[in-house]
C-alpha cells in the first residue's frame, strides 16, 4: 500500500475546555446580545421567540442551517387538558387526566409539580405555536398507528389506550394528545418552517453554519459570559457545499445511511479545513439546545453501548455537543445511559394480536404497547433479541391493511417484506420453535395461555385489552425476527438523557445542585419530561415547553 492511510474524519464538535478570564472586558468580542441560544430547532426557537418577547436582544447560533432533529421529525405535538381539537373530534380531556397519565412515562425524572405545570399550560402552548404559524387538525386514523396516515393529524400517540396505564381511582376515558401540524407528508420541516419565520419575524440574529466549541466563564463569579464559534466564511464555495449537504443528509438518511454518513463526514471536513474562531458575548445568559447524543459515537460506548446496532435517529448536530459544553463548566448530567429504542409493530394493526416472544420462547410485554416501551424491555431486558408471532389468519389481516390500509410506504413496505422474506413458517409450534431456536414446550405454554386469555377464560398475563387478543390457532404459524439486528427492520434510538436543570427557569445546575449563573438548558440537551420514556410527540412537547421557559429566564437574569 502506497502514501499513508486517510485519518477518518471525525463528525463530532470538538469542545475545549472553558476559557476563564478576569472579567468581561479582558474578551475580545466580534458580536454581543442579551441571550445566546446554541442550536436553533424547535427548543432553540422557542427560547429565542420567548427572550425576545421579553425585550432581550436574541442571537441564535446553529452549526448548519438550523432545524436540528426537529425538522426531521414527524411534526407530532403531544399536547392535552381539552385542546380545540380533542373537543372537535369529540374527546374530553383535563389537565389532571393528562398528569396522571403522563406520570407512567416520566417516571419520576422530573417532579410531579413539574408534569402537572406542563399539562396546565398545554393547551396555551399549542395555541402559542398556531400563533407562530403552525396548524393543526381534528382528523383521527381508524386504527391506533405509529404515525397518521396522510391527511390525518390526531391520534393516540402513546400507550393511553393501555389498560395498565390509566389511573384506577379516575373515570376519566383516554384522550388522543398526538398532535400533528398539518402538512403534506410528513410534518417535522413544516413545523421547524413556521418556528424558524417567527424567530425571524421577533427579530432574532442567526449565525449558522458556526459551531460552538467551548464556553467563556468569569473567574471570580463563575458567570457564563459567552461562547466562542467556529464559523465558516460567507460565500466561500466550500460553505455553499456545507449548506448543499444538509439536504442530502435529510434526503439520503432513511435508506442510504452510508451515503448519509459520508455527507456529514464531509461537513465536518469542511468545517475543520475553513472555520475561523470568533467570540460572541451573551449579556444575560446563553441557552443550550443543540439536541441529545445519538451522533457521538465515543458516549454511546461509554453510557449505551447495548444500543450500538440501532438506527440512529436525529440531526447530524445530535453529537452531545451541548451536553459537553456544559459539562466544561461543572454541570451536572443524568440519564445519559437512556436511550428510546422503536419498536414499532403497529401498523399494520394486526401485529400487535399477535405474541412477542424472547429467546427462551416465553412472552415479555404486553404487545399493545407504544414502541418505545417494546423497544426499551427487548434490548434493556432481553438482550435485544425478540419474535414476533402470528397465524395465517392474523398475517393475512396484516397484509390487507398494508395493501389496502392508506399506510406511509416506510410502514407497509417492511411490513411486507419481513411477512414474505423474513418470516420463519411452519405448520406446528413445535416446527417453529425448532426453526427460531426457542423451546418448544415453552413456546406452546405461551400460545396456549394467551389464547385462553383471548378466549376469555382468563385474564391476559401481560395486561393486553380484551380488544387485542386473538388465538393463534389458523393454518400456518410465522415468527418474524424484530430484534435489534434486523437489518430488515431497522431499530430506530435516540438518547434522552441530558443536563440537570433547575425545573423552574431551566438553569443548568452543578455537581451541587446550585444553578450555574448564565447558563441555561432546553430541549434533549436537557432532562425534561421526555428523558425517562418517550412517547411520540412528547419531546417536541417539552421543545416548547423547556424552550420557553429558558428563555423567559435567560432573558431576565
Amino acid at each position: 500500500m502506497n502514501g499513508t492511510p486517510k485519518t477518518r474524519v471525525s463528525t463530532v464538535t470538538p469542545i475545549a475546555p472553558a476559557l476563564v478570564v478576569a472579567s468581561a472586558a479582558d474578551v475580545p468580542w466580534h458580536e454581543e446580545a442579551d441571550v445566546l441560544v446554541v442550536g436553533w430547532g424547535a427548543a432553540g426557537a422557542s427560547a429565542a421567540i420567548e427572550a425576545r418577547s421579553q425585550g432581550a436582544d436574541v442571537i441564535v447560533i446553529d452549526r448548519f442551517g438550523g432545524g436540528g432533529a426537529s425538522a426531521l421529525s414527524g411534526g407530532v405535538v403531544y399536547a392535552g387538558g381539552g385542546t380545540v381539537y380533542q373537543q372537535q373530534a369529540g374527546y374530553d380531556d383535563s389537565p389532571q387526566a393528562m398528569a396522571d397519565y403522563l406520570r407512567h412515562e416520566v417516571n419520576g425524572v422530573v417532579s410531579d409539580d413539574t408534569v402537572q405545570k406542563f399539562c396546565n399550560e398545554s393547551v396555551a402552548n399549542l395555541q402559542w405555536l398556531e400563533a407562530q404559524g403552525a396548524r393543526f387538525a381534528a382528523t383521527m386514523p381508524r386504527y391506533k398507528t405509529s404515525y397518521p396516515p396522510e391527511g390525518v393529524f390526531l391520534y393516540y400517540s402513546g400507550n393511553e389506550l393501555v389498560p395498565a396505564y390509566g389511573n384506577p381511582a379516575s373515570t376519566a376515558k383516554p384522550a388522543p394528545r398526538g398532535h400533528r401540524v398539518v402538512a403534506k407528508g410528513q410534518s417535522g420541516a413544516t413545523l421547524f418552517a413556521a418556528l424558524k419565520s417567527a424567530t425571524l419575524r421577533a427579530g432574532v440574529q442567526p449565525i449558522t453554519q458556526a459551531s460552538v466549541r467551548r464556553l467563556v466563564r468569569e473567574q471570580g463569579s463563575g458567570r457564563v459570559l459567552g461562547v466562542e464559534i467556529w464559523q465558516l466564511p460567507a460565500g466561500h464555495e466550500k460553505t455553499l457545499r456545507h449548506a448543499e449537504l444538509d439536504g442530502l443528509v435529510a434526503k439520503w438518511r432513511l435508506y442510504q445511511s452510508k451515503k448519509a454518513d459520508a455527507a456529514r463526514r464531509e461537513q465536518a471536513g469542511i468545517e475543520q479545513a475553513l472555520g475561523s474562531p470568533r467570540f460572541v458575548r451573551a449579556r444575560r445568559g446563553v441557552v443550550l439546545s443543540t439536541g441529545g447524543y445519538i451522533y457521538n459515537p465515543a458516549l454511546i460506548d461509554q453510557h449505551a453501548p447495548h444500543y450500538r446496532k440501532g438506527w440512529p435517529v436525529g440531526g447530524a448536530g445530535c453529537d452531545g455537543s451541548g451536553l459537553r459544553l456544559g459539562q466544561s463548566v461543572g454541570a451536572s448530567d443524568a440519564e445519559l445511559n437512556n436511550v428510546s429504542a422503536w419498536r414499532f409493530i403497529t401498523p399494520p394493526a394486526a401485529w400487535p394480536k399477535g405474541l412477542v416472544i424472547n429467546q427462551r420462547g416465553e412472552r415479555f410485554c404486553n404487545e399493545q404497547v407504544y414502541g418505545a416501551k417494546l423497544g426499551y424491555e427487548m434490548v434493556e431486558n432481553q438482550g435485544g433479541k425478540a419474535w414476533l408471532l402470528l397465524d395465517s389468519k392474523l398475517r393475512w389481516e396484516a397484509v390487507r391493511q398494508c395493501l389496502f390500509g392508506g399506510l406511509w410506504a416506510f410502514q407497509f413496505l417492511p411490513a411486507l417484506m419481513l411477512m414474505f422474506k423474513v418470516a420463519r413458517k411452519a405448520r406446528t409450534l413445535e416446527d417453529l420453535a425448532r426453526h427460531i431456536g426457542v423451546d418448544a414446550a415453552r413456546l406452546r405454554t405461551q400460545v396456549e395461555t394467551a389464547n385462553a386469555a383471548a378466549r376469555g377464560e382468563r385474564e391476559d398475563a401481560f395486561g393486553k385489552s380484551a380488544d387485542m387478543r386473538q388465538e393463534l390457532k389458523h393454518g400456518s404459524f410465522f415468527a418474524i425476527d424484530i430484534s435489534i439486528d434486523q437489518k430488515m427492520f431497522p431499530l430506530a434510538t435516540l438518547t434522552l438523557g441530558g443536563l440537570q436543570v433547575n425545573e423552574l427557569d431551566g438553569h443548568v445546575r452543578n455537581a451541587q445542585g446550585q444553578d450555574i449563573a448564565g447558563l441555561f438548558a432546553a430541549g434533549r440537551t436537557a432532562i425534561g419530561l421526555a428523558s425517562s420514556r418517550y412517547v411520540s410527540g412528547l419531546s417536541l412537547a417539552d421543545c416548547i415547553f423547556s424552550g420557553r421557559r429558558a428563555g423567559r429566564a435567560a432573558a431576565r437574569e
